[in-house]
């Protein structure tokens, strides 16, 4: 008997010497330890045992069953250490290594342009003024002098959302309620959204607007185009030139086209300006003195003159973009390049 008590005692120890992992080491608990395990089975076969001999057996045995249980004890302990050491190790942060920068995102092209266009302004002293995207027929077509009969209103398809209300096709009624609410001299650019539906390469049912509005004592034709060629050389260059081709709009008289000199080519002649050497950026002219007599101004004492331009054709001109759908792609190959 003392014989086998050995014999197990030599397993269990070289067995547990072999030992990789925590399930090993559970499965050696229970091959020896367990209710059908080695030690047990030694402490039931007692019986075959002569009676003298067996309280020396007896403590053999429950000395063989306490080593093994403080070895497995001790193996689980180095097991676990092993386990943390290697966790560790695999969670370790290399502080030699330079850290990672976060990605930082940059303005969209149309905000950078808006926000250069807006500072201009300001520094000529002009107010910048908001105002609402849904609008009723009569601020959005009637104040500016185009009645539901007048075929400038097939100029544009409009969103209407009832017979009275439909979103803004231009910015321009900023404009009237900025006069209702304030007597001459009114000096303000209107940003916004606005929208028509018109979808292709150049155009998109919703796009931006920057609208300019001056009224006061003795306002010339002169002042807009000094004001103008003043903003195109800012935004352009100071080398850009400025064309002003007769034009129509229902609100202003006389009314102009205002084209610049290709930013492209300067003037020579190019693909981009089709060879004629100048690209149209915005429309303006005198403000009709029916959209001023509307507001309730004294037409016999104060003129005013306004413009308007797309934001994104200017970003497209001053940035070379042929596709204006790329701004609302949120292609980050595209928006990356204006960090």
């Amino acid at each position: 008997m003392e014989a086998k008590i050995q014999s197990v005692r030599a397993s269990a120890i070289e067995e547990c010497s072999k030992l990789e992992n925590l399930e090993q080491l559970q499965q050696l608990r229970v091959k020896y330890l367990g209710k059908k395990g080695e030690v047990t089975q030694l402490l039931r076969g007692m019986g075959s045992i002569p009676a003298d001999q067996r309280p020396l057996v007896g403590q053999m045995v429950n000395r063989l069953k306490s080593e093994l249980e403080q070895l497995y004890d001790q193996k689980e302990t180095e097991l676990e250490q092993q386990v943390q050491q290697k966790r560790m190790q695999m969670e370790a942060l290399d502080i030699t290594l330079p850290g990672r920068k976060p990605k930082i995102g940059s303005l969209h092209p149309l905000t950078l342009v808006l926000d250069e266009i807006k500072q201009i302004f300001i520094a000529m002293g002009y107010q910048v003024v908001e105002g609402p995207e849904i609008e009723t027929d009569y601020y959005n077509f009637e104040a500016l002098n185009i009645p539901k009969d007048h075929p400038a209103r097939d100029m544009q398809d409009t969103f209407y959302i009832t017979e009275e209300f439909l979103l803004r096709s231009q910015t321009s009624p900023v404009q009237i309620h900025v006069m209702e609410g304030q007597e001459p001299p009114v000096r303000i650019i209107a940003p916004g959204k606005v929208y028509r539906a018109d979808s292709d390469l150049t155009h998109s049912p919703m796009f931006h607007q920057v609208e300019g509005l001056l009224v006061d004592q003795g306002v010339t034709f002169a002042d807009l185009k000094g004001t103008l060629q003043a903003f195109a050389k800012a935004l352009f260059g100071s080398e850009t030139k400025t064309r002003f081709r007769p034009s129509y709009f229902p609100f202003t008289e006389p009314s102009a086209e205002v084209d610049v000199s290709c930013i492209i080519c300067r003037g020579t002649g190019c693909r981009v300006c089709s060879n004629t050497g100048w690209l149209e950026i915005l429309g303006s002219g005198m403000v009709d003195p029916r959209v001023l007599a509307k507001v309730g101004y004294d037409i016999d004492k104060v003129s005013g003159f306004a413009f308007g331009m797309g934001i994104e054709r200017i970003t497209m001109l001053k940035y070379g973009i042929n596709d204006i759908r790329l701004f609302f792609t949120n292609d980050q190959r595209f928006l990356n390049q204006f960090k």
